[in-house]
């Protein structure tokens, strides 16, 4: 049997296809419920700015990526990673129309958003970027003016802590609609270069966040959540560029490791800068 032909039969075996559920939908559904839970929590209680650098640390683009490289390999991996900032950038711009439009309601505010957010990911992917560099200028356009619209021009301030009754039910609530949205994101995240490097950024703690925000809150603290989310948005991007410099140099646990590192040191910065952020 041919090497090609034992690789098809390795990927119908059953052991693969439990190593594709437990990539695909269990292990997602549960860092990401955690995580949101967790993001939702440290901005009711510590508010919107601390819960925002925090929500963004790079947590689901840690599994997506790892199991990319594992799957496919490094070099896959580092030509997935290219799109990576630019589309966070995109991200962006979906909290930041999530923002605009929440005074509205749910369905329009999550609607418009997912709207924009399409669209520019349809003229990103026809772009077809092959350059970090380039990737990195379209993040850094996005970053500035998101944060500019919101800060200075619609005047959004955070929101400190607020008093809320967490029972089992509300906790449950929150992760099933985290989980689902991220275990479909993933799912989708090993499909080609640009599109997994596209689908592994999905906006989907971005969109669960907001959708309970909106739920349990209003519209003024999901926009000052969405602001939070955006100043905190350097974290992931940076563990993105590291995994590009460092998969190639020192494989995929140490560079996984390292760019986490990166990430959280990006994240320390950010927390201590959060002050001069209204």
């Amino acid at each position: 049997m041919s090497k090609k032909e034992t690789f098809k039969t390795k990927n119908t075996s059953p052991g693969h296809m439990e190593y594709s559920l437990l990539y695909h939908i269990v292990i997602p559904f549960a860092l990401s419920a955690l995580v949101v839970i967790l993001v939702t929590i440290i901005a009711e209680k510590y508010g919107t700015k601390t819960g925002g650098v925090i929500g963004t640390l790079p947590s689901t683009i840690i599994i997506a990526f790892l199991f990319i490289a594992v799957d496919k390999g490094v070099q896959f991996a580092t030509d997935a990673v290219v799109i990576v900032p630019a589309e966070m950038g995109i991200n962006l711009v979906f909290l930041l129309l999530f923002a605009l439009l929440s005074p509205k309601n749910i369905p329009i505010a999550l609607v418009g958003s997912l709207l924009g957010w399409t669209a520019l990911t349809v003229l990103l992917y026809a772009s077809s970027i092959s350059s970090i560099v380039v990737s990195l200028s379209v993040f850094i356009f996005c970053f500035l003016l998101t944060l500019f619209i919101l800060d200075k021009k619609k005047k959004i301030t955070s929101q400190n802590s607020i008093q809320v009754h967490y029972t089992p039910l509300k906790l449950l609530g929150r992760s099933i609609i985290a989980g689902t949205v991220i275990a479909i994101a993933v799912t989708l995240s090993n499909v080609g270069t640009t599109l997994s490097g596209i689908f592994s950024v999905f906006p989907a703690i971005f969109l669960s966040t907001m959708i309970i925000c909106m739920r349990e809150h209003g519209a003024r603290f999901t926009g000052a959540m969405a602001k939070g989310m955006i100043y905190g948005s350097p974290s992931v991007v940076s563990y993105a560029v590291g995994i590009y410099f460092l998969y190639p140099l020192i494989g995929i646990a140490l560079g996984t490791i390292g760019s986490f590192l990166i990430g959280l040191i990006v994240t320390v910065i950010l927390l201590r800068l959060r002050k001069k952020i209204r």
